[in-house]
């Protein structure tokens, strides 16, 4: 590349770099990857994004950046003992390996609701990531079940900072490493509490933590694989349901971002079967409703689900607002 380097970039233990053949969009694709906006772990830009995480190899701080000079391609760097893992897997990290070729064809778009084929022509720089990480995925989808998603981001902003380590190279200030099971692990009782996290969660994530180990055994494998003798269980959708408070939501969450999954749909939301109906039929349906009128795009019902919620509609909201809960002084 003959752009000069970002001064943070010059350091780099790792680099890589990556032009697209088609759209792409660096804040949506990564976008499902970042709970909230002060997520300690990931900071998104449009043109860049910083991400911290673990690796099999150790910690590893990713910084991706456009570079305009280079026809519109990215740089990919990383620091840290991680630094030449995360780089290894940056294309899957940025969803090169998605593919909507299958779902774009003539058929499909002709079924389309005119909502969603509208989104999928605005925002064609959509693709779905593939962390390999099930730990990374399944803490926050765990902090998420059943409260808001103020509550959810500020339990998990708390952890992160309260024992996630500072990442390795030039990353911004305040980021922060993912909770390492270990660190979930040592977590007491009154920091759940100042996280504003539950009993029920709190010891569904010591648990989910206790199986980490087992659950990283399918990072890299492709969805559907079976392996014996792991935890039971044939394969990762069985082994993350054999975790007592871990349902088919959260499997949907997780799979989502580990694997970049273009079916599974996070079915029990409190609000996502109301919206799809919504926007599709114009009233509201339940979960089961949702997935008959999902049936025809079986094997990409997410990108359906995520083009909705790039398309600008909102969900007609009843009732009074839930405000947050403090629990620390009850």
């Amino acid at each position: 590349m003959n752009d000069a380097p970002h001064p943070s970039e010059a350091s780099a233990e790792a680099q890589a770099s990556w032009k697209p053949a088609a759209a792409y969009s660096l804040r949506q694709t990564l976008g499902i990857l970042q709970r909230g906006a002060g997520d300690p772990t990931v900071q998104l830009h449009d043109s860049s994004a910083w991400l911290c995480f673990h690796t099999t190899g150790g910690p590893a701080s990713v910084l991706v950046r456009r570079v305009p000079e280079a026809g519109a391609g990215f740089t990919i760097s990383a620091w840290g003992e991680g630094a030449g893992h995360a780089v290894e897997r940056g294309l899957h990290l940025l969803g090169a390996y998605d593919d909507w070729e299958e779902f774009d064809v003539a058929e499909n778009r002709e079924a389309l609701h005119p909502i969603v084929a509208q989104s999928r022509k605005f925002n064609p720089g959509l693709r779905f990531p593939s962390t390999g990480r099930v730990f990374d995925a399944l803490l926050p989808a765990i902090l998420e079940q059943k409260v808001t998603v103020l509550e959810a981001h500020f339990a998990w902003r708390y952890i992160c900072r309260a024992v996630g380590e500072i990442p390795p190279g030039p990353t911004p200030e305040l980021m922060r490493l993912p909770p390492t099971p270990a660190a979930i692990r040592s977590l007491q009782p009154w920091q759940w509490h100042q996280a504003r996290v539950d009993a029920q969660r709190s010891s569904t994530a010591v648990r989910a933590a206790g199986a980490a180990a087992s659950l990283e055994r399918w990072a890299l494998l492709e969805l559907g694989a079976k392996r014996e003798n792991v935890m039971g269980a044939g394969t990762l959708q069985a082994a993350l349901a054999s975790i007592p408070g871990v349902g088919p939501w959260s499997i949907a969450e997780v799979l989502q971002r580990t694997h970049g999954s273009p079916d599974h749909i996070s079915v029990g939301d409190f609000h996502l079967a109301a919206f799809v109906g919504q926007v599709l039929t114009g009233r509201r349906v339940d979960d089961a409703g949702m997935l008959a009128l999902l049936q025809p795009f079986a094997g990409h019902r997410q990108r359906v689900i995520r083009l909705i919620g790039l398309s600008g509609q909102r969900k007609q909201a009843f009732g009074p607002r839930l405000a947050p809960m403090d629990h620390r002084r009850r």
